[in-house]
């Protein structure tokens, strides 16, 4: 099979076209033939970075796909093979990944692709909205009628988070830096968009909280997000964040009585606990496919396979306008 491998750590050129056999699915496992994955800023860090979550070298990144069930491992009852399916289940450390014509993956991770959707859109869910999904219901618990921040509002994480927290019924206000980024949080249910670069938080807490704060915020984008985040909490509120492998004043933090939630959505897979948790959020984000309550947002750009190095590029410039998939079945 074709797959896009790395033997070395570095720039976007690291990628080699290789030709590996098609694996076997183990106990619990599926094969796939895969149809579409997507690229994440994951998937940059390890091509970048390395250690200590990338796969052995020679190996193949991408964490999340769309595609098919070719053959199942022992003891998998939960799919047959035809389904069409989707996940976010490798490209770390002791699994496959997904920048490849095939892959096995652990069935508790994966969950029936919505019907309406192409493999494109639904190879752009996982990853993000597992993400979303882990901050907003599980760990903070989102309620109707909460107010609820969100950072990067238009971003990958962030138009998930959009979506999810309306469809919990919170008042959702989006962070953005630009007209067009605040039309896309608009059409996908923000209800309230902020020009982060031209009103300052207290103004913006003032205005739309009468200075009482939200009472989630959810930071996609790290840096000066994270201060920002506490400003902008309410007293005993909740800060999610994505991004927090950096040094941070605490302080009001601890003023206002705040619970920090950091979410990491990659631990069930590379530690193998809690993985059908993925599953269950899949088969919810499915759910709200079905009712029109959410909807992936695609950069509109399209890459093959072979691509992959122009996509990374692509995503690292900050120009991306939505998620970057990658085709990798002939068209």
């Amino acid at each position: 099979m074709r797959a896009m491998e790395i033997h070395e750590f570095g720039g976007p050129e690291v990628f080699r076209l290789g030709d590996r056999p098609v694996p076997k699915p183990g106990p619990g496992e599926v094969l796939v033939r895969i149809a579409a994955a997507s690229v994440n800023p994951v998937d940059t860090k390890i091509r970048k970075n390395g250690p200590p979550i990338a796969p052995e070298l020679p190996g193949v990144l991408g964490c999340d796909f769309a595609g098919t069930v070719e053959k199942l491992g022992p003891d998998v009852t939960e799919f047959a093979v035809g389904d069409q399916v989707y996940g976010s289940p490798g490209g770390v450390r002791g699994t496959c990944g997904f920048y490849a014509e095939y892959a096995t993956a652990d069935a508790r991770l994966l969950a029936h692709k919505p019907e309406s959707l192409g493999m494109r859109q639904a190879a752009a869910i996982p990853l993000v909205a597992i993400t979303a999904w882990e901050g907003l219901v599980i760990r903070a618990e989102v309620q109707p009628g909460m107010k609820v921040l969100i950072h990067g509002g238009a971003g990958g994480v962030g138009h998930a988070a959009v979506q999810i927290a309306k469809a919990y019924g919170a008042h959702v206000t989006a962070t953005v830096s630009t007209d067009a980024k605040a039309a896309i949080a608009r059409d996908l249910g923000a209800d309230e968009v902020v020009f982060y670069r031209d009103e300052a938080v207290q103004d913006y807490v003032q205005r739309l909280t009468d200075g009482e704060g939200f009472d989630i915020v959810f930071d996609t984008t790290g840096g000066s997000d994270l201060p920002t985040s506490f400003l902008a909490a309410r007293l005993n509120g909740q800060v999610v964040t994505i991004v927090s492998q950096y040094e941070a004043d605490l302080t009001q933090m601890h003023l206002r009585g705040l619970t920090l939630h950091v979410v990491f959505m990659i631990i069930p897979v590379l530690y193998n606990r809690g993985r059908s948790v993925h599953g269950e959020i899949l088969r919810n984000i499915s759910g709200l496919v079905a009712q029109g309550q959410y909807r992936p947002l695609l950069d509109p750009n399209e890459y093959r396979l072979e691509q992959v190095a122009e996509a990374h590029e692509r995503l690292e410039s900050g120009e991306s306008r939505g998620k970057l998939v990658l085709d990798v079945e002939s068209r």
